[in-house]
């Protein structure tokens, strides 16, 4: 394969799957707590006997809304190519291993990574139902990827609220060799990962060589049907022009709390985290270590510790490019975060030559395709 582009953010999403996956799948115990699809006045809807709702069957985005030309730009460009009017006949292009191939194609890509669904895990509101969700949902992307391995990395969904499942899913997934890291449930109620209890999961990811991602989910939202529309719309507002900084914190937890120190061979992924706002990041985690936090068991500076072991994707960050020596030309991907509403699919090439097209030719290919291609096996050299 003559990779040219590889996306290193794209998402399979629960409401795109097979809608007998979870019950037909799950031990008899759990059969009855898995999400499953019924008929709405608004069409096909996945939800839980416990009254989780999952969005409608082949929806927009990862929480299934519902499509409404005129709202979103980037949504009704998606809906162009008739992406959701074949989600609607029950063509699913996403999760149809060579119908999604053509829909990458359309866009230039040749490889992509593939997130899953955390967060519709922490929808289920359902801690143990969960851990078997994410274990069905891991091996249905094993068989998915195997259709095509050079064109598809899938990441392990792995459950953050139970750290023996999680070090367990691990070692499974790792055992089967198929899928090319892991992602970690970034939920709200996530313990902080300076804590020693991650431990465990530390070390069996550098083991098994399989590198830890931490998906954006942003800050929590107010119920906005209590509030009025203006208002609720303007704390929307806040929430989606935020989400992608939110990252700071894990990223700063992870490097202050020693895990880059004392594992060499972990590597860490924050995905759709955006890159403009790292360098002011890195260097005041530089700053605050040498000003009081010495004591740290660091080694070397925070933003070495960066450079060494993280990356970090966008799709499209213009202030980000302006600093790239701040950030290192081998830390960041780029993704399309197909088929979400604010990813740039199927415009991937206009957007990617406004933002690098005056950037050096080898520059520009590690952002689009060699940092990537490395990380997650399509490039061998």
């Amino acid at each position: 394969m003559d990779y040219q582009r590889i996306s290193a953010d794209c998402h399979i999403d629960l409401i795109w799957l097979p809608p007998d996956l979870f019950t037909s799948q799950a031990s008899a115990k759990l059969k009855e707590r898995m999400p499953y699809v019924i008929d709405t006045s608004k069409g096909k809807m996945w939800v839980a006997k416990n009254g989780a709702r999952f969005g409608l069957m082949n929806g927009m985005g990862s929480a299934g809304r519902e499509y409404v030309p005129g709202q979103i730009h980037r949504s009704d460009r998606m809906a162009s190519t008739g992406l959701y009017d074949d989600g609607k006949k029950g063509i699913r292009r996403l999760t149809d291993p060579e119908l999604r191939l053509k829909d990458q194609e359309r866009d230039g890509v040749q490889g992509e990574v593939l997130y899953g669904i955390l967060g519709a895990s922490m929808r289920l509101n359902d801690n143990e139902a969960a851990i078997e969700m994410l274990t069905i949902y891991n091996e249905w992307l094993a068989d998915f990827c195997r259709t095509h391995p050079d064109r598809y990395a899938g990441l392990a969904s792995i459950p953050g609220h139970d750290i023996g499942a999680a070090v367990a899913e691990v070692k499974r997934v790792a055992h089967k060799g198929v899928l090319r890291g892991i992602d970690i449930a970034n939920r709200p109620d996530l313990q902080p990962f300076w804590d020693s209890m991650w431990e465990p999961l530390w070390a069996i990811a550098e083991e098994t060589h399989l590198p830890v991602h931490l998906h954006t989910i942003g800050g929590s939202l107010p119920d906005l049907s209590k509030l009025p529309r203006k208002t609720g719309r303007a704390a929307f507002a806040t929430m989606i022009s935020s989400f992608q900084m939110y990252m700071a914190v894990p990223l700063m937890a992870i490097i202050f709390g020693g895990v880059l120190e004392h594992h060499p061979g972990f590597r860490m992924v924050i995905g759709e985290s955006g890159i403009g706002w790292l360098p002011y990041v890195l260097d005041h985690m530089d700053l605050e270590w040498e000003d009081q936090f010495a004591d740290l068991d660091l080694k070397m500076k925070p933003s070495d510790y960066w450079r060494r072991q993280c990356y970090a994707t966008y799709q499209t960050d213009r202030i980000g490019i302006k600093m790239l020596d701040e950030i290192g030309e081998d830390n960041i991907m780029w993704g399309s975060d197909f088929p979400h509403p604010d990813g740039i699919w199927p415009d991937s090439e206009e957007y990617i030559q406004r933002e690098l097209g005056h950037l050096p030719a080898a520059t520009r290919h590690k952002i689009v395709c060699a940092n990537a291609g490395k990380l997650y096996g399509f490039l061998t050299a």
